[in-house]
């Protein structure tokens, strides 16, 4: 007879604080509310602190809307939601409020043409590498970069049934993402490596956007036998 294996304590993410740059965007946004719904405390992250408190108030108790600069000052844990194209100035503006603290970067450098989604070169590698080198006083991660937008939004979807690949190279950094992925029902996080591995994950956006248009739907990604 074998050992069944004990199931992983993941790291208690009851009271943190999450800020949420680009909060006001669709994937910032639905990240925010199912946290917030999950009791996590959420500041969303704007460069008008005017429009995070328009998009804090839609949301609801437990969300704050202020200013970029103020979000990665007041924050625990930051994700990163913010377009591609403003991505490197964002960060290196933030350099210093951002020392210390574990960052989520869910950036998708991706381009698109007549023929469709297709991923970009980024000269560091991937947008999460980008944000290593802008950020070399944060500990940076990468998740959440396949989660739908449109699901996220909506509230009756109870459980989301997806999986989120978590990257990164600092052990007590990932788990705490896992976390807050497994926080929001249906979510799973699941390690998916070192963070030199993040172009891949990133690029996979490109082909998810290719199924959901061709099959007009929202799909996510699920791995099996883990």
């Amino acid at each position: 007879m074998t050992d069944s294996p004990q199931e992983e304590t993941l790291t208690d993410v009851t009271g943190l604080t999450v800020g949420v740059l680009g909060g006001t965007g669709p994937q910032g946004k639905g990240l925010a509310l199912r946290w917030a719904t999950a009791g996590i405390k959420v500041i969303i992250g704007s460069r008008s602190a005017e429009r995070a408190e328009a998009a804090a108030a839609e949301l609801g108790d437990g969300v704050t809307g202020m200013d970029n600069q103020d979000t990665a000052a007041m924050a625990d844990v930051v994700l990163v939601a913010v377009p591609w194209e403003g991505h490197g100035e964002l960060l290196t503006s933030l350099r210093d409020r951002l020392a210390g603290k574990i960052v989520i970067d869910c950036v998708n450098p991706l381009g698109f043409d007549k023929q469709g989604p297709f991923a970009l070169a980024v000269e560091e590698g991937s947008a999460a590498q980008q944000a290593e080198q802008l950020l070399p006083e944060s500990r940076v991660t990468a998740a959440f970069h396949h989660v739908s937008a449109v699901h996220l939004a909506d509230l009756s979807i109870t459980e989301l049934r997806t999986d989120v690949l978590v990257l990164g190279d600092d052990r007590e950094a990932t788990d705490l993402v896992r976390a807050l992925a497994d926080a929001v029902p249906g979510i799973r996080g699941v390690y998916g490596g070192r963070l030199r591995n993040a172009h891949q994950v990133e690029a996979l956006t490109a082909n998810l956007i290719a199924i959901n248009r061709r099959h007009k739907a929202h799909a996510g990604i699920r791995i099996t036998d883990v």
